[in-house]
């Protein structure tokens, strides 16, 4: 009874579909069969109609391709193919055209479409389903054509399981996807062994009409261009019916992809191209990763950060034991009691002879040749009420000095000093402590004024940015690693973004040890301590903080830039970077020259004049040579004024008659009579310099790199490397120590900054190619399972970058106990 009560229906459904193809004008042949090749002709007075039916199990979704050919290639009077379904109805013409950039058209005879495919039906009972094709021509004449309808048997993608697969412009491709049961999310890869022709993938929900046609691909769903690779992640709870299409949509054009534009563009514009290109493309759906993955990277990224703290805590308290160890021992010693009555006598803050403090520096092997002569005058400038300590050696070169010149007001002349052939920290820290104190805290709150004046634009911009990703679908906006991009919430890349997380806990951090260091720097001074007073390198600790503000900041701007990352927000990434290196060379140099410093509205106002470049580096470096002249040029002017101020300690005048003075001074000291440099080791640096940036002006004018900020960043970061190194070195010369802490910060930079450098240099994408080509450099992640070769080197960057503050933090601690006037000047 069941079986023939099934039957009836379906006997009706023949009956009906003979009675309907019978009726259409010019007759028509019984139902159609699935498989078979039908020809014939129409014309305007002669249209066919072809009637295909076919039953769906329970559960099952079945998908129908049509085919259809023309020979005609005659665009007036086109073949029309109507394709009526239960539920939609889908048409196209053949010759089938696309339009192209500068309105070129292509036209293809060959057309093959997949059906939207009826939802199962949830009855147990097998569905009946009925396709009406119907064939038309306004021609007045015949025009041949073939048709062919097949059922699918691969419609339906599994997970893990590749699949293999031709398309092309007129013969798109889409496939069905359900999630299983203890899937959340799926990773859509897509690969090619061709580059061209370009492609979209695009996955949109189950509805109809499935838009797979170059011209609506855009209309619906997630989309992305391809050339070699793609992938999108997508997830069950965008899709209620747990279940998407994957479309696969061949462009007419290569132009999106980075392709070059056909020649034809300076011809005949309206040209029709009869071209066959077809894509071999493989697919592949694979589970991603699990929520529980995500918390795992979380723990991951803070703990290993907090750890630093543990580290730094430990280092404290090492410190606080051994400090509280040798001032006991210090007020055990008979020999301290002795002196501390001395100073109490005396009250001048001066330590006398009864507790001599040894200078690292041994006498006739500091910097250059020094003699006494130097110190003698370093400690009357330094302490003017005092005369020479106790103790003190003199030779006859003070004498005949002294009876030459004893002018006071010639030692008060500040450029009289600085043309000393051997300067020393006592004639370069004359100034009032507090005064200069002040003057370099304003570098801390003029960064906090950038940093939020900067970074509020910054975070509703890239917030636009990713609504519009959301709510378009178009991933071509923004260039992540899509192979290892993991959404949470609304963000696309979570990784990316939590990978930051070092600098601003590094930077919060730095901020705390300086506190720390600048809170015993105040406990002292207000002690009086006869170290803190007229001993070491003059503690000032506004670039410091400031610093550290970079570094948090470089963390919050980098994860704005990693949001979506694309050529119209690069600057927030390196902004900030060209700060930390500008502040780390200021501080370097400020060590030993605290009163000759650069002020902070100079230095944050040459730090916009980069950003200002670096943005038109980009826009214009790419192809216009006369940007490279102008900033090759600009950048060999810079380098010889700066060169100029620091040999000449910022007694050489800037302004407009700068440069005959600088001929003048050439003349007289090269070519009228060539004589030996006043300060050697400072021309040593300054000319070691000038070659490294002049070689980098000239190999952007060679070259043009296509990385205009990165290029930008390798000037500041190589003349930081180079004032370093130098340091270091005559720190070395001078026979001053490297303390243990200090030598371990300086392993640990290199070691880190060189690991860094390996995960900076694996690109894994490029704002500076098209989309499509992006992604070809796009890679698995590496780490948990979570995060790609970038986000490693987000975290060791910010390693790398706190071990380095800390080298310029502790790099002279080992002259707390020298007097400034035997510390030399370099």
């Amino acid at each position: 009874m069941a079986g023939g009560a099934a039957a009836a229906p379906r006997a009706l459904l023949c009956a009906l579909l003979w009675a309907v193809t019978a009726a259409a004008p010019g007759g028509g042949p019984a139902p159609g069969a699935f498989g078979r090749v039908y020809r014939g002709a129409v014309n305007i007075s002669a249209e066919r109609l072809y009637a295909f039916a076919y039953s769906s199990e329970p559960g099952q979704v079945d998908a129908v391709r049509v085919y259809v050919n023309s020979s005609s290639e005659n665009l007036q009077y086109p073949v029309l193919f109507v394709v009526r379904q239960q539920k939609g109805v889908l048409s196209w013409q053949v010759p089938l055209i696309f339009r192209g950039l500068y309105q070129r058209t292509y036209n293809y005879q060959e057309v093959s479409r997949t059906l939207c495919p009826s939802e199962p039906a949830p009855e147990t009972g097998p569905s009946d389903q009925i396709i009406f094709v119907d064939v038309a021509s306004m021609a007045p004449f015949n025009i041949a054509y073939e048709l062919l309808v097949t059922r699918l048997e691969n419609f339906q993608l599994e997970t893990n399981k590749p699949f293999n697969f031709t398309a092309s412009p007129s013969q798109p491709q889409y496939f069905l996807y359900k999630f299983p049961q203890d899937v959340d999310s799926v990773i859509i890869k897509v690969v090619s062994d061709a580059v061209y022709p370009c492609s979209v993938v695009s996955v949109q929900d189950i509805v109809c009409p499935v838009y797979d046609l170059d011209h609506n691909v855009e209309f619906n769903g997630v989309y992305q261009s391809m050339t070699k690779q793609a992938a999108i992640t997508v997830q069950r709870k965008d899709f209620p019916g747990e279940q998407f299409f994957v479309v696969f949509v061949i462009k007419p054009e290569d132009y999106a992809c980075g392709g070059s534009v056909p020649s034809s563009i300076h011809g005949n514009v309206n040209r029709t191209w009869n071209l066959q290109r077809t894509k071999n493309l493989q697919v592949t759906i694979v589970p991603s990763i699990k929520k529980s993955v995500y918390i795992q990277a979380m723990f991951f990224s803070f703990l290993s950060f907090l750890s630093f703290y543990l580290g730094s805590v430990v280092v404290a308290f090492v410190h606080y034991i051994r400090v509280q160890r040798k001032a006991s021992a210090e007020r055990l010693s008979p020999e301290n009691a002795a002196s501390e009555r001395l100073l109490m006598k005396d009250g001048s803050g001066i330590m006398t002879s009864s507790h001599p403090i040894t200078a690292s520096t041994p006498e006739g092997s500091s910097y250059g040749a020094i003699d006494e002569s130097s110190s003698s005058g370093g400690r009357q400038l330094s302490s003017p009420e005092h005369g020479p300590p106790a103790g003190s050696d003199t030779d006859s070169s003070v004498e005949e000095e002294s009876d030459f010149d004893t002018m006071p007001e010639i030692e008060s002349d500040k450029n009289v000093i600085r043309t000393k052939v051997f300067l020393y920290l006592s004639d370069l820290s004359r100034k009032d402590r507090r005064i200069v104190s002040k003057k370099y805290k304003i570098y801390f709150w003029n960064i906090i004024t950038i940093a939020v004046f900067y970074a509020l634009p910054v975070i509703q911009l890239v917030i636009t940015y990713q609504t519009v990703v959301n709510v378009t679908g178009n991933q071509d906006i923004c260039y992540y690693n899509f192979l290892c991009a993991h959404p949470l919430g609304v963000l696309s890349a979570f990784n990316n973004i939590l990978s930051n997380v070092g600098h601003m806990l590094l930077g919060f951090l730095f901020l705390l040890i300086v506190l720390r260091r600048d809170i015993l720097h105040r406990r002292a001074m207000e002690m009086k301590d006869v170290y803190t007073l007229d001993y070491g390198i003059p503690k000032h600790f506004g670039l410091f903080y400031a610093m550290g503000i970079a570094l948090m900041m470089e963390g919050v701007l980098s994860a704005c830039y990693h949001v979506c990352p694309n050529y119209s927000n690069f600057q927030f990434d390196t902004s900030f970077m060209y700060m930390i290196a500008g502040l780390c060379m200021l501080k370097l140099y400020q060590t030993r020259h605290p009163d000759i410093n650069a002020s902070a509205y100079s230095a944050y106002a040459s730090f916009a004049v980069v950003i200002c470049l670096a943005v038109l580096g980009v826009v214009f470096g790419k192809n216009d040579m006369w940007f490279w002249v102008i900033f090759s040029l600009i950048h060999v002017l810079a380098s010889l004024a700066l060169s100029t101020q620091i040999y000449y300690m910022g007694r050489f005048k800037m302004d407009l008659g700068v440069f005959r003075r600088a001929a003048m001074v050439l003349y007289t000291d090269c070519i009228q009579q060539c004589s030996r440099p006043m300060y050697m080791d400072r021309m040593v640096l300054l000319i070691v310099g000038n070659l490294v940036n002049w070689s980098f002006a000239i190999f952007g004018l060679v070259y043009r790199p296509r990385d205009f900020a990165s290029y930008i960043l390798g000037i500041f970061i190589c003349n930081l490397l180079l004032y370093l190194a130098f340091y270091i070195i005559m720190k070395i010369r001078s026979c001053e120590k490297l303390l243990p802490i200090p030598l371990f910060c300086i392993v640990a930079t290199a070691v880190v900054w060189a690991a860094a450098l390996y995960f900076f240099f694996q690109t894994l994408s490029s704002w500076e190619e098209t989309p499509a080509e992006s992604r070809e450099k796009n890679r698995s992640c590496i780490l948990l399972g979570f995060f790609d070769d970038h986000d490693v080197w987000h975290f060791l960057s910010a390693a790398a970058l706190f071990f380095s503050f800390l080298v310029l933090l502790t790099l002279d601690d080992d002259l707390d106990t020298v007097r400034r006037d035997k510390i030399p000047v370099f």
